[in-house]
């Protein structure tokens, strides 16, 4: 059982924490707080205690295993378990093809991973139930189909959810996952992606992509009928913005070249959905702009090591069997010869590739990850592709996932809702409310928005991107090289 979930526990753990608590309160009380001016009590203080929690030297293996602790299913959700089965390895070799075709950089290498069955969770809204009330004892089928019942809309959200590609589940998501289904009328299919470091990059796009196809060409023995992919959302948080935006440039590239591929036994076509819609992305895995050391004040998330040194150092977990790898690597999630890959960092694809992208929504704070949103954003507006952002000022990262209820939590809910139910209607143009194109910010206090043009959203141009992702990726070569030359002198003796 998770702490959260266990009062015992949590006394236990919020206990050392108390002085941390009173100086976070004192300080908010006399204005003399670092977010002072930019967030309430109720906001400084989640990001004053997640950020205590969240002790890097923890061994990965148990960080795993506390963040995929299921809370259990009741109050006001449907929740269906299913598992997708294998498709052929058609599946894999495109989304191989599509790396290969995105490589800037021909000593970018990766793993080939099996092509396995892909656990998921449909999710809905259950109307009408008070919030302790458990699910009916039925088959995994008869819930799918009260899910169904319960559905407003025609609209599927295919959901990826967050946790640094390492961390987390659909469990975990349930809650706000079936809000959002409740604002749209739609189902949603909660992917159960690989995580790394396990299963490192392209695993977990290979089941994002096989969960994608399999939402339109139902496999043998599913519980729903064919979606057409323009009543499809794609939609993220955080690491699963990540995923999002690499399965839609993956997409993007099979229809350039292979625009058809075998699953389950068909040819089917490569078809774009009606639009993604993104929390708090992470569009650069490197960290590697500004706004990872100028946002920090406000965000749970620290900024990783000064930009001033000159070696790249992991973070310092404690060893267990899942990390480090054998051989060694710097970065969870692929080899550092990777890290500036348009798949792996999205913010490093060149613009013109977005072209004929569908309507993207971007929701961030004022966080460590705000440039790379922006920035991305940027790129697929000067692609000539229908952009809407919503930025909100002193907000950490995903806050309306981790600080629910607040007012800016409900405006985020809002606008993600709203371009969901007008992106599936295909009523998303310039036009719209004057805000496509446009970054809209949110001043503190939510009385008031100013339009930021997203061609000027930045003084980072796309050189400079590519020039830092550039720099970030020597560092980890280097050190990467380093731990396995380390390595391969312990194995000999």
């Amino acid at each position: 059982m998770s702490t959260l979930n266990n009062p015992t526990a949590l006394l236990k753990a919020m206990l050392p924490r108390l002085p941390l608590i009173l100086k976070t309160l004192v300080l908010h009380s006399l204005y003399m707080s670092p977010a002072s001016g930019k967030q309430d009590l109720r906001t400084e203080m989640t990001v004053a205690v997640i950020r205590s929690f969240l002790d890097i030297s923890t061994p990965v293996g148990k960080q795993q295993r506390r963040s995929m602790s299921d809370p259990g299913i009741k109050g006001s959700m449907w929740i269906s378990k299913v598992e997708l089965p294998a498709p052929e390895d058609a599946v894999r070799e495109a989304v191989i093809h599509a790396a290969d075709k995105l490589k800037n950089d021909e000593s970018q290498t990766f793993e080939i991973p099996p092509v396995v069955p892909v656990e998921a969770e449909w999710t809905g809204y259950r109307s009408g139930v008070e919030k302790n009330v458990l699910q009916p004892d039925v088959s995994e089928q008869e819930k799918y189909l009260a899910l169904k019942a319960d559905a407003k809309s025609d609209m599927v959200i295919l959901y990826i959810h967050g946790g640094a590609l390492y961390l987390m589940d659909p469990c975990t998501h349930r809650v706000p996952l079936a809000h959002l289904c409740k604002l749209t009328g739609a189902r949603a299919l909660s992917v159960r992606y690989r995580l790394a470091p396990q299963n490192p990059f392209p695993a977990a796009l290979i089941d994002v992509l096989t969960a994608y196809l399999s939402l339109i060409h139902p496999p043998p023995g599913s519980f729903h009928e064919p979606v057409p992919a323009n009543k499809i959302i794609i939609s993220g948080d955080s690491a699963g913005g990540n995923l999002s935006l690499a399965l839609l440039q993956t997409l993007l590239t099979l229809r350039r070249s292979v625009p058809m591929v075998q699953f389950h036994g068909k040819e089917v076509p490569i078809e774009l959905p009606a639009g993604l819609a993104l929390s708090s992305p992470w569009c650069d895995v490197t960290r590697s702009m500004p706004s990872v050391h100028n946002n920090a004040k406000y965000d749970y998330l620290d900024p990783p090591h000064a930009p001033v040194e000159t070696l790249y150092h992991p973070p310092p977990h404690d060893p267990d069997d899942v990390w480090p790898r054998n051989p060694p690597r710097s970065d969870m999630y692929c080899n550092a010869n990777m890290v500036n890959h348009p798949l792996v960092s999205p913010i490093a694809c060149p613009k013109e590739l977005w072209k004929d992208a569908p309507p993207l929504f971007i929701a961030i704070g004022e966080e460590g990850l705000a440039d790379e949103g922006l920035l991305t954003a940027r790129k697929f507006h000067q692609a000539g592709v229908p952009v809407m952002v919503d930025w909100f000022e002193g907000m950490p990262h995903c806050f309306a996932l981790v600080i629910a209820g607040t007012v800016a939590a409900k405006l985020f809910f809002q606008s993600y809702s709203q371009f969901c139910l007008d992106a599936v209607a295909g009523a998303i143009g310039r036009s719209r409310r004057g805000n496509v194109g446009f970054a809209t910010f949110h001043h503190f206090g939510w009385h008031s928005t100013k339009l930021i043009p997203l061609d000027e959203i930045h003084e980072f141009s796309d050189l400079d991107i590519e020039k830092s992702l550039h720099q970030s990726k020597v560092k980890r070569v280097a050190t990467e090289e380093k731990l396995i030359e380390e390595w391969q002198v312990k194995a000999k003796l």
